[in-house]
């Protein structure tokens, strides 16, 4: 007879929003072990499974901090109260905690006194604005009443009132299904996961039911949205017209993330982070409404696993009015499981952009061309083992949709390039990242010959500003001094002077250095380093902290209208990293919104 011999979950602690799915395993008639399902649509021998959810619902309510949700709070920020700022906001476990946290708690009630003083519209001011396109003020938290609504936990939408009284506590069935999504109902309550053997004629059980219990749930935690900063106005290539204005139409929003690919993502890399906070069930819904949140015209993610991309992303951004484009890693140095392996995922809001052509880069290939060109044969096996490294770059040509030409050119077509790449990791081959770098430029160059097109190149470069792929990226060109190009075996990089690309590109963020004062302009600047006018970190753990991520735009074609505010430490909390249960990448989102030019008729 079909039994169940064990049941578990991959983490005891329950976030709203996020899916519980309990790992069952069964033995079936034949002694064979499975974690297959058995629905009643399908019985096994005569037999299925039934599963039901309970919250255990006690008289007292137990508030959580907010801070450390899997802590319980002992203490309430009146302030918080009095500002009607989200009472989940105003808990702390402890002194310490709320101390801890004051900077970054003090921000609540700066904006909320803000909100109330400008405009008397608090709820607008506090959880983010939107104009028709997408661009404005941004909110990346969602609350659990409001994604709650949306929650499906078996067929059958009501359940009975209380089910079981034991030892003062009542037991509500709250569903019907292997896979439970906690609500915001459920925060601070602990939850019951009953699996039990059901004879398919009889639909009576048989047997005993497992069960298990998990732990108290806690809210998702939501960070302090990131809000975008004007810095229009302040790009020196900008054309004029004869009246001095700006001669530009059309605007849209880019983001460039590296969301941490789950098979990266352990506790030995990153002990600091909780082990539910580094789950993926918990981190791809964290992402996904950091990443809707923002409402970027177009996405581009890396480290994204094939898996991820076609289970979750493409269709989860799908919802969200969004056409998904990837290009995966290719795997020839990889040997692991080939469904986990990452790559490069470029996502557009149909309403506002229609696919043209999309281009792959596969550095192996373009390796595999360099070494049959240059090194001898006896060296190529050498050559490649240092080249071939399976990164990949997705380019993607689309065509805007809303107006950008003005009355001047009604019926020219818009159209943008968008590259979006993952260089190579590794610190001791900075020869092998500059020539990835250099392949993608070419490679863009030579669109940029056959039509005239603003381009965008976004990713991950894995080097730090001042680095010579940054320089190459920035500069155009690499001094033939710097000392990245001291560490060349095979000859790739010579002759210097070929270390060069003609595409007019700036990188986005270093607007932020010629902002003008307010509007938090001078708080960004605090956290840009003023060198290389990049931001201080985009990357940050407890053994780097530096930028890798870029995103860089050709200033002939396009300007900078604002940006999305930088993070610091003191916004990361107590641990200054990542992953962290509020950020769920060990990476910041890049986002900036431009603005098309339109050239002066002759």
């Amino acid at each position: 007879m079909l039994s169940v011999l064990r049941v578990h979950l991959p983490s005891d602690i329950p976030i709203v929003g996020c899916e519980l799915t309990p790992y069952v395993l069964l033995r079936r008639t034949d002694k064979a072990v499975t974690t297959d399902d058995v629905p009643e649509s399908a019985p096994l021998d005569g037999h299925f499974l039934r599963y039901k959810w309970y919250r255990i619902q006690s008289d007292r309510k137990v508030a959580v901090c907010s801070v450390h949700p899997s802590e319980h709070a002992t203490l309430q920020c009146l302030g918080c109260v009095k500002a009607k700022i989200p009472v989940a906001k105003s808990y702390h476990c402890s002194p310490k905690c709320f101390s801890d946290a004051w900077q970054h708690h003090r921000v609540l009630h700066d904006r909320a006194a803000s909100a109330v003083n400008e405009n008397g519209n608090e709820e607008e001011e506090l959880f983010g604005r939107y104009n028709s396109s997408g661009s404005g003020v941004l909110n990346t938290s969602l609350s659990g009443s409001a994604s709650s609504a949306s929650l499906t936990n078996g067929s059958t939408p009501l359940y009975p009132a209380a089910v079981t009284q034991r030892s003062g506590e009542t037991w509500f069935e709250v569903g019907r299904s292997k896979i439970y999504t906690p609500s915001a109902d459920d925060i601070g309550h602990v939850l019951k996961f009953e699996c039990v053997v059901v004879d398919a004629e009889t639909k009576l059980p048989v047997g005993h039911p497992n069960t298990l219990l998990t732990s108290r749930v806690i809210p998702a935690p939501s960070p302090t949205p990131r809000r975008l900063i004007p810095v229009s106005g302040l790009d020196a290539m900008v054309p004029l017209d004869p009246d001095g204005r700006i001669s530009s139409t059309g605007t849209f929003t880019v983001l460039s993330y590296n969301i941490l690919s789950d098979v990266y993502a352990t506790s030995e890399t990153y002990s600091y982070c909780p082990s539910w906070a580094l789950s993926w069930p918990y981190r791809r819904q964290n992402l996904l409404r950091e990443i809707v949140g923002y409402r970027a015209d177009i996405v581009c993610l890396q480290e994204v696993q094939s898996d991820h991309y076609e289970e979750f992303f493409a269709p989860e951004l799908d919802k969200h009015g969004y056409q998904a484009l990837y290009k995966r890693k290719t795997i020839e140095v990889y040997n692991g499981n080939s469904l986990t392996i990452d790559g490069c995922a470029t996502f557009f809001r149909r309403d506002r952009f229609s696919h043209v052509k999309k281009y792959e880069v596969e550095f192996n290939k373009a390796a595999q061309s360099l070494t049959d060109a240059l090194v001898p044969s006896a060296q190529r096996k050498t050559a490649l083992n240092r080249l071939v490294k399976d990164n990949v770059a997705l380019i993607v040509v689309l065509e805007a949709k809303f107006n950008n030409q003005g009355a001047d050119n009604p019926g020219k077509r818009q159209l943008l390039c968008i590259a979006n790449t993952h260089i190579n990791v590794h610190q001791d081959l900075k020869d092998v990242k500059l020539w990835q770098v250099l392949t993608l430029l070419k490679g863009l160059e030579k669109i940029a010959a056959s039509a005239d097109i603003p381009m965008l190149v976004c990713g991950d470069f894995n080097s730090v500003p001042g680095s010579a792929p940054h320089s190459l990226l920035a500069m155009g060109k690499v001094d033939p001094l710097h000392p990245d190009l001291v560490v060349d075996p095979l000859g790739i990089l010579r002759p210097h002077n070929k270390l060069t690309h003609q595409l007019p590109l700036v990188s986005a963020y270093s607007s932020f250095a010629r902002v003008g004062v307010g509007l938090g302009s001078d708080q960004q600047k605090r956290r840009m380093d003023a060198t290389t006018n990049e931001p201080l970190f985009t990357n940050c753990t407890r053994d780097f902290i530096g930028a890798l991520d870029y995103i860089f735009y050709t200033a002939d074609s396009l300007m900078v209208e604002s940006l999305l505010e930088l993070l610091d430490e003191e916004s990361l909390r107590k641990d200054t990293a990542l992953p962290s249960p509020e950020w769920s990448s060990d990476h910041i989102a890049l986002l900036a919104e431009f603005r098309c030019k339109t050239r002066p008729r002759r």
